[in-house]
């Protein structure tokens, strides 16, 4: 059960790194649209749910990769 938790704090974080990269890739041409709308939708992505996306998975993957949930 060790080794199954391991390589899913693997997955979470190659989840979170694939998040990022996909999320800047597509909404980071809302920023430079140039259209209010899409202005204020990039940003609240961009600097409010992104972080807190990646950041929770990441905590989530490193936890199950140095065996945190083993109580």
């Amino acid at each position: 059960m060790n080794t199954v938790k391991k390589i899913l704090g693997i997955v979470w974080i190659a989840l979170a790194v694939a998040v990022a990269y996909y999320a800047i890739g597509i909404f980071g041409g809302k920023l430079t649209s140039g259209k209010q709308d899409d202005l204020v939708f990039g940003i609240i992505i961009f600097f409010v749910l992104l972080p807190l996306i990646v950041t929770g998975l990441t905590i989530f993957g490193w936890y199950a990769l140095t065996n945190e949930y083993e109580d």
